[in-house]
C-alpha cells in the first residue's frame, strides 16, 4: 500500500526538554522606496515577499554534546542536527507524514517491506551527491555488533537494508513494526563517502561528530566553541531552496535570567521555552512577539531502580502521593501547565487518562511507606529500614528555573512524610553524561521528555533498553514488555490506541516516574520574523523558510 494511504502514521523527531533562544539582525533592503506619511515622516515601503539576509542567534541553557543523530540523546544536539542534516521523511504540524529526501515510500501488503524512492539532485555540503549508498550506510550502523549508541531499538525489526539502484532503497523487516516508518525512517542521514572507512566502534567518538559534521540540511557547520556557541551558515544548494537567513549562531547562556536579560538587551531575539512565569515580562520588551501552545512533552521525577530505595512500587506510589503536583503547577509554574498521569501528551492520538491516579494524599503516602517497612525508629524525622535512612539526592539541570524550583519544593513536600530529598543542580552536559549509560550516576532526577510524534514507549520503558538504551531508570516489568512488543506489530490506529490504553494503565500503576506535568511552550521571537509556523514538537520547524521583514 502507498504511504499516502497510511495517514494515521505519525513522525518522530527524537528525545527530552530543553530551552532555546534566537537573536537576529538584518541588513536594510536595497534602494528602499519611501513615501511621506500623514505626519510628514517617511515610511519605508515593505517588500511583498520573503527577503534574503539576516543573522539569527539561538541561545540555549543546555550545551550540545555531539552532532550525530545515532549517538546524541540531548535536545541541544538534536536542534543543531536539525540545521545540518535531513531525513527521508518528516512531519507536518498535525504530525502527518511528509516526504523530505524521499520522493515516495511504498509499503508491502504484509507490512514487512518498505521501498523508498529518493529525490535526485540532493547535494551534501561538500558538493557530493546524495544517493542510496548514504541511506544503506546510515541504517547499517545501528545493526552493526560494534554499535555502542543508544538508538538501536529503533532498528531492531529491520532485517536488511539494500540498494536497489542509486535512488532506490529497500528495507526488509523480520516482523511488523508500527514505529518503523514514522520513527526509524525519520532519522537523519549520514554521508557514506566521508565515514565509510571509520570503524563503527570508533564512530561515536570520531571528530566528524564535533569538528566537521557534513549533512544535506539547510545550514552548513562553521564552528563550535565549546561552552560558547555553535555557528552554521546557509547552504546555497539546499534541495528545498536556500534558506532566507544567512547564519544561525546557537549561543550558550548560563541560565534563564541571563537569557531574558539578553532578550531585553537585543542580544537574543528568539527564545523557545521561556517559562510562563517570565512571559509577561518578556512581552513588555520592544520588538518582540510571542507564540504559545501545548508542547509535545512532559516533565517527570524519575527513580533509579538500581537503588534499593526505589525497587518497591509501593514506595514509588507513596512518593507520588506525597507530592502536591497541582501546587507545583499553580505556584511554581503560575498555572502554565497540566498535571500529568501518563508518559504521553494530550496531543497524541493514543493519549488515555483513564489510568490509576495517585493524587496528593500525605496520609496515604505514610501508610504505603509503612507497608513497605519504612519507619522512623530513632525519632530524627527521617524514615529508616534495616539501618538505612530514606535519604537521596534529586538531580536536575542548571539553567532551568522551573526545575530548579521544583527540586526545592520536592525537598519540602517529601520531608512531611519522613523522606530526605536533597537537591543537586548540575550543568547540562555533565548532567546528561552522569545519568546516561554506563554511568547512571544519580538517585532520582527531574527531567523531561520531548516526545516522539508517534506514541511508542518501548525505547524508554522496555527491559531490553536498560543496559544501553534510554531506560536509564532501570524499570522492568515482563508483562509491560510483552504488551509493548505486541503493540509494535499493530498497524491499525484504533487497535494500537486500545493496546496502549492497557500499557499506560500498567505504567501508571508501576510509577517508574512520578509524571509531573505537561508544559505549555512559549516562543519569543522578533516582531519582524516571518515564515514561522508553530509546531508542538519542533522549535525550529521549517527554519529554512523563516525570514526577516526589513
Amino acid at each position: 500500500m502507498k504511504l499516502r494511504k497510511a495517514s494515521w502514521l505519525l513522525i518522530s523527531l527524537t528525545l527530552i526538554l530543553s530551552i532555546f533562544l534566537t537573536a537576529c539582525t538584518g541588513n536594510q533592503a536595497e534602494d528602499p522606496k519611501e513615501t511621506p506619511g500623514d505626519d510628514g515622516t517617511k515610511e519605508e515601503e515593505q517588500a511583498s515577499g520573503p527577503q534574503q539576509g539576516g543573522d539569527l542567534i539561538i541561545g540555549s541553557t543546555g550545551a550540545p554534546t555531539v552532532f550525530n543523530p545515532l549517538y546524541s540523546t540531548d535536545t541541544s544536539s538534536s536542534d543543531i542536527e536539525g540545521f545540518i542534516y535531513d531525513s527521508l521523511v518528516s512531519s507536518d504540524t498535525e504530525f502527518n507524514p511528509t516526504m523530505s529526501m524521499a520522493e515516495s515510500i511504498d509499503i508491502s501488503e504484509d507490512g514487512l517491506t518498505f521501498t523508498a524512492k529518493l529525490k535526485k539532485g540532493i547535494k551534501w555540503h561538500d558538493g557530493e551527491e546524495f544517493t542510496a549508498d548514504d541511506v544503506v550506510f546510515t541504517f547499517s550502523i545501528p545493526k552493526n555488533p560494534d554499535y555502542n549508541g543508544e538508538r538501536g531499538s529503533a532498528f531492531e525489526a529491520m532485517e536488511s537494508v539494500t540498494k536497489v539502484d542509486d535512488y532506490t532503497v529497500e528495507f526488509k523487516l523480520s516482523k511488523k513494526d508500527a514505529s518503523f516508518y514514522p520513527v526509524s525512517l525519520s532519522y537523519f542521514i549520514l554521508p557514506e563517502h566521508i565515514l565509510k572507512d571509520v570503524p563503527v566502534a570508533e564512530l561515536g567518538e570520531h571528530e566528524f561528530n564535533t569538528k566537521s559534521p557534513i549533512g544535506t540540511g539547510p545550514f552548513k557547520f562553521v564552528e563550535w566553541k565549546d561552552g560558547e556557541y555553535v555557528k552554521v551558515e546557509a547552504f546555497d544548494d539546499y534541495f528545498k531552496g536556500r534558506p532566507y537567513l544567512d547564519t544561525l549562531t546557537y549561543k550558550i547562556v548560563p541560565d534563564m535570567d541571563a537569557m531574558i536579560a539578553q532578550i531585553q538587551a537585543g542580544d537574543i531575539h528568539f527564545a523557545a521555552g521561556v517559562p510562563g512565569t517570565d512571559i509577561e515580562t518578556v512581552k513588555s520588551f520592544p520588538g518582540v512577539k510571542v507564540e504559545s501552545g501545548l508542547g509535545l512533552s512532559y516533565t517527570y521525577l524519575g527513580y533509579n531502580q538500581k537503588n534499593d530505595l526505589f525497587k518497591d512500587k509501593k514506595v514509588r506510589q507513596a512518593i507520588t502521593h506525597a507530592i502536591d503536583r497541582e501546587a507545583i503547577v499553580s505556584s511554581v509554574m503560575n498555572g502554565d501547565g497540566k498535571v500529568a498521569h501518563v508518559p504521553e501528551s494530550p496531543l497524541s492520538f493514543a493519549y488515555n487518562e483513564d489510568v490509576p491516579k495517585f493524587e496528593f494524599d500525605v496520609e496515604k503516602a505514610k501508610s504505603l511507606l509503612a507497608e513497605a517497612g519504612w519507619k522512623d525508629s530513632d525519632g530524627d524525622g527521617i524514615l529508616d529500614k534495616d539501618g538505612k535512612k530514606f535519604s537521596f539526592t534529586v538531580k536536575t539541570n542548571q539553567g532551568n528555573k522551573v526545575r530548579e524550583d521544583i527540586v526545592v519544593v520536592l525537598q519540602e513536600q517529601l520531608k512531611e512524610v519522613g523522606i530526605e530529598a536533597k537537591p543537586e543542580i548540575v550543568e547540562w552536559s555533565a548532567f546528561i553524561e552522569q545519568i546516561s549509560a554506563p554511568n547512571w550516576n544519580y538517585d532520582a532526577l527531574v527531567l523531561g521528555w520531548s516526545l516522539s510524534t508517534f506514541p511508542d514507549q518501548y525505547d524508554i520503558f522496555h527491559t531490553s533498553q536498560m543496559e544501553e538504551g534510554l531506560n536509564f531508570v532501570w524499570y522492568s516489568n515482563p508483562e509491560a514488555d510483552k504488551l509493548m512488543e505486541e503493540a509494535k506489530q499493530i498497524l491499525d490506529q484504533d487497535e494500537y490506541k486500545a493496546a496502549y490504553a492497557d500499557i499506560y494503565k500498567m505504567l501508571a500503576e508501576d510509577q517508574p516516574y512520578t509524571f509531573l506535568y505537561y508544559p505549555n511552550v512559549h516562543r519569543v521571537m522578533p516582531a519582524n520574523l516571518e515564515g514561522y509556523v508553530f509546531h508542538a514538537k519542533d522549535d525550529f520547524y521549517d527554519i529554512s523558510k523563516w525570514w526577516l521583514k526589513k
